[in-house]
């Protein structure tokens, strides 16, 4: 909560500035540049969402919408591939959307092989990709976790979330749902062990009490005996 706690005065900072601008102009293209670029935000669906965004469309400055969008959702192998269609990164955006490529990762994978973390960030070397781990993930706050060298992994612990791509929420939620369902399951099912375990509990208690009372029985009936007999 830490990272998005700090993020919350950037964002309104960026939607507020963005909100005042007018115009398909250049000043809306240098807002998208400086939060892309910003080494302490990471989430961009906010941003995304101002009405005056829309300006640059049908323009030629339109590729900036789609470059905040892959800022918002995508991934280094996401820009890779659509390099030829998108503005060419300053370095700042480059190591800020690698960051981000962690986060995805870290959404599906808490245990983050050296190997694929080398593919997707095409980073050059073992110590280069510590280093990143190290210096601009970790020590920025967005994902805590272990350097495994002995396993050439990273073992996540804590990540910070990145903006819900569409749908996603739905999904959320209906995986929300079945845990719910499965949550009530189980614990209908443990109900009934309680149950059970009481009822054997009453039924060992009753059983003892009737032993119980048959020794006491036994003891009075040997008694009146000797007595009857003189002993």
């Amino acid at each position: 909560m830490e990272i998005e706690q700090k993020q919350a005065p950037l964002i309104e900072q960026f939607v507020k500035q963005a909100s005042t601008l007018n115009g398909p102009g250049p000043a809306l293209v240098k807002l998208i540049v400086e939060a892309t670029s910003h080494p302490s935000l990471f989430a961009f669906s906010e941003i995304l969402s101002v009405p005056n965004l829309l300006q640059l469309q049908g323009t030629e400055s339109s590729v900036y919408i789609d470059l905040l969008r892959l800022f918002a959702h995508g991934t280094w192998t996401d820009y890779k591939s659509n390099a030829a269609h998108l503005p060419q990164l300053v370095p700042d955006q480059a190591v800020k959307l690698k960051q981000l490529s962690v986060l995805t990762l870290a959404e599906m994978n808490k245990v983050l092989s050296y190997d694929q973390l080398l593919k997707e960030l095409e980073v050059a070397n073992v110590r280069e990709l510590e280093d990143f781990l190290i210096n601009e993930c970790m020590y920025v706050g967005i994902v805590k976790g272990k350097l495994n060298q002995l396993r050439r992994c990273f073992e996540v612990q804590f990540a910070a979330g990145r903006d819900l791509r569409h749908g996603q929420l739905e999904n959320m939620m209906q995986s929300l749902t079945n845990w719910l369902d499965t949550s009530d399951n189980v614990l209908s099912v443990i109900q009934d062990k309680i149950k059970w375990a009481e009822t054997m509990c009453e039924e060992d208690k009753k059983h003892k009490m009737e032993v119980k009372s048959h020794l006491q029985d036994v003891k009075k009936s040997v008694h009146s005996k000797g007595v009857s007999f003189g002993i």
